[in-house]
């Protein structure tokens, strides 16, 4: 049987997405603790993929994951998930809200939960968790010294035998999470017509027009951009890289060429992957980006550099 990994422990998110998406389909699950670790199992070859968070809709990026995916062996995007998040504060039975002095959940949770945590738990002292359901789970197990309740997707309490203090405590009903399915490079998924392709791009050098000529080489070929986001490099103070997904597939003539111009203007890009996107929605192209447009340009500069000028 295969295996796939998700951020864990059993009852997160990352599951939950995992379990939506068709190519893990009747696989092993393996849950791991952090980031890191889920993609630490796919480099060693030990799963086929992993399912991490990415994106959330209120709080931005996962930074931990887009770092990740920047550094260390390559790996690609193969697929991608989004699901909307719904929370609950859950507790030990027998556990009241007026017991709750500390609550436990990751960042992410917390900060879409702020709202309600000042109205209802002004006092209670926030700790970090490498994801809702760690949390749930060292609720659970006992091991807890320092909070009495845990924010968790709703089915965690469910799973860990806890009881639901309050549900629904995200201060917005709208929030969504994304999640990328991760595996080793290889052959990419096939080109759908409504596709997204992520990209790491590290500067030559900073100076005035940097990152306009990163965006040029997409604005010129009618390439969209979903997400840009800058990162530290870790290298020195003030030097950053970018995270950006743009419409597309690499095999679509708009995509290629711009990666081909980006080779040139940075110092590194690496791929991370063309795939379909979870909303199925495709590129609105203006005149001169399509790929038959390409083949057509492509096809007049032969002619004119084997000396048939005339025929334009």
């Amino acid at each position: 049987m295969t295996a796939y990994a998700y951020l864990g422990p059993a009852g997160t998110f990352s599951e939950a997405a995992l379990r939506a998406v068709p190519q893990a389909a009747g696989a092993r699950f393996v849950p791991c603790a952090t980031v890191t670790t889920a993609l630490q199992e796919v480099r060693a070859g030990r799963v086929v993929a992993a399912m991490v968070p990415i994106e959330n809709s209120v709080e931005g990026p996962v930074s931990t994951t887009q770092d990740e995916l920047a550094q260390g062996a390559p790996v690609v995007i193969i697929a991608e998930w989004a699901l909307p998040v719904r929370f609950a504060l859950m507790a030990r039975p027998g556990t009241t809200l007026a017991d709750v002095r500390g609550v436990a959940t990751h960042p992410h949770a917390l900060a879409q939960c702020r709202g309600w945590l000042a109205e209802n738990l002004p006092e209670a002292l926030a700790i970090p968790a490498a994801s809702t359901a760690a949390a749930a789970a060292a609720l659970a197990a006992g091991d807890h010294p320092g909070f009495e309740a845990a924010i968790a997707d709703p089915l965690a309490a469910s799973t860990y035998q806890l009881d639901t203090l309050a549900d629904g405590i995200g201060d917005n009903d709208e929030a969504w999470t994304r999640f990328v399915l991760v595996a080793q490079p290889g052959e990419l998924p096939p080109a759908t017509g409504a596709d997204k392709t992520t990209l790491v791009l590290f500067m030559r050098e900073d100076h005035p027009g940097a990152l306009l000529a990163i965006l040029t080489e997409f604005a010129v070929r009618g390439v969209n951009l979903t997400r840009i986001e800058s990162r530290p490099t870790r290298k020195a103070l003030g030097d950053y890289y970018f995270s950006v997904d743009c419409e597309g597939h690499i095999d679509d003539a708009r995509v290629g060429e711009a990666l081909m111009g980006l080779r040139r203007v940075c110092a590194e890009v690496r791929f991370l992957g063309s795939y379909a996107r979870h909303d199925g929605k495709e590129p609105l192209l203006r005149h001169g980006v399509t790929d038959d447009d390409y083949t057509d340009a492509a096809a007049w500069l032969s002619r004119i550099r084997a000396g048939n000028h005339r025929r334009g």
